[in-house]
């Protein structure tokens, strides 16, 4: 249970969440993801973090980010103090916990995967540990027959029995059969809601598995969210990042979720293989999904199988088109995982070489800067050093990093430990 909200999960709360209003009625002031987005772009850019917003003037940010957001409506919104706190307490009694990107418990797999484009919030119920397991996907169409749902059954059975964890997306049909399958055997499961997180967490046949810590339902989406055909969509990207490879049980053709969510995997994320069913009973919807670069379903038949595929690291299977030869899905390199730099990361180490110059001037900047005589604000220094706002203020977070300065009072000033006393 992730117990504490940290001042960066507050802050990108009182941005973009809805709070209470959780009813398909958010407020009209909130931040897009895209509009969020540009902003922690910015943030990072002048090593700040969303948390700097709380205690910051916002009339001395950079001027950047008021071509994002206009300073009084982020004031309206970082003034929720309140709502937030109600909503933190109701979230609480129910065992919901929240965390950001910028928290040592966002799982990882998102982090790497999805890069900037990962939820700056996820919401959740139970052991969040499993989320960075990996495990196989299981995903397919809402409105199945008989045999679909006891083959998908089979498979969530075989995945338990594997010790694997199985990952989908808590909707009816091939999802909850897949994750009834893995449950009854004595699996962990990772549910993606793309709605109504708190009404699954309240289930008492959920409860039950959860206290188990075999069943963790996370959400990017303000737990009472209702359904919407765009955060189903989302909700596709996060299943597939957390998984080790996919199993596509069902499809409808050219339409619907499941369908658009593969082909996304397919023909651009590619985070991991997918596999189509393939055991005489899948229609023209599967053929066309291994023309697109899925592998068909080999049928694993005991634990060892499954665990052997999904422990092959083998790259996404390539279209047709892009094959230059015939080797099968095997005998491919192991795919890499992306590298990438954390979230408003902090200075990259360069070669000393190609430094000198930066840390010279920053060497002058720091012994300058540990004297001050009074505290002074981020212009303030720029104008004493004769450098631009922007890397005033970057040297002046590395200081603070390094515990040579501290942040004090509003407007935001900097001073020496040794000089705090002159700013009470």
């Amino acid at each position: 249970m992730i117990a504490e909200i940290s001042p960066n999960t507050q802050a990108i709360l009182l941005l973009t969440a809805p709070l209470i209003l959780g009813h398909g009625e958010p407020s009209g002031d909130l931040l897009t993801p895209g509009e969020f987005k540009k902003l922690a772009r910015i943030l990072r850019d002048y090593e700040l973090e969303p948390a700097d917003l709380l205690t910051s003037d916002l009339e001395i940010l950079p001027e950047e980010c008021r071509t994002v957001v206009d300073i009084d409506r982020m004031k309206r919104l970082l003034d929720r103090g309140l709502l937030l706190s109600q909503a933190v307490e109701r979230r609480q009694t129910r065992g919901i916990w929240v965390v950001s990107y910028m928290d040592d418990e966002y799982p990882n797999r998102l982090r790497v995967r999805m890069e900037e484009n990962a939820p700056p919030i996820l919401y959740g119920c139970g052991d969040a540990s499993i989320l960075d397991t990996g495990g196989l996907a299981v995903v397919g169409s809402r409105n199945v027959g008989d045999a679909p749902v006891e083959y998908t059954e089979r498979i969530g059975r075989l995945t338990a029995e594997a010790g694997c964890a199985l990952i989908s997306g808590g909707a009816r049909g091939i999802d909850r059969a897949a994750m009834r399958g893995a449950l009854e055997a004595g699996g962990q499961v990772v549910g993606v809601m793309a709605d109504s997180l708190e009404r699954a967490v309240l289930n008492r046949e959920n409860r039950d598995f959860r206290m188990e810590n075999r069943l963790v339902l996370i959400s990017p989406f303000d737990p009472l969210a209702v359904f919407n055909v765009g955060y189903a969509m989302y909700r596709n990207k996060l299943i597939y990042a957390l998984a080790d490879a996919a199993l596509v049980v069902s499809s409808d053709y050219e339409k619907g979720g499941t369908w658009a969510g593969a082909v996304e995997q397919l023909e651009r994320l590619r985070f991991v293989p997918v596999y189509v069913r393939a055991d005489g009973e899948s229609g023209k919807e599967m053929e066309a999904l291994q023309r697109k670069g899925a592998s068909a379903w080999p049928n694993p038949g005991t634990p060892e199988a499954l665990r052997k595929l999904l422990t092959s690291r083998v790259s996404p299977k390539k279209t047709t088109s892009e094959q230059d030869n015939l080797f099968s899905l095997l005998s491919e390199e192991p795919a890499k995982a992306p590298e990438v730099a954390p979230v408003l990361p902090a200075e990259k180490p360069c070669p000393e070489s190609s430094k000198k110059p930066v840390d010279e001037e920053f060497a002058k900047a720091r012994e300058m800067l540990r004297n001050l005589p009074s505290a002074r604000t981020a212009s303030e220094v720029a104008a004493n050093l004769g450098v631009s706002e922007k890397q005033a203020r970057k040297w002046l977070q590395r200081l603070v990093k390094e515990g040579v300065l501290e942040k004090h009072g509003t407007p935001v000033r900097y001073a020496p430990k040794s000089q705090l006393s002159l700013l009470e």
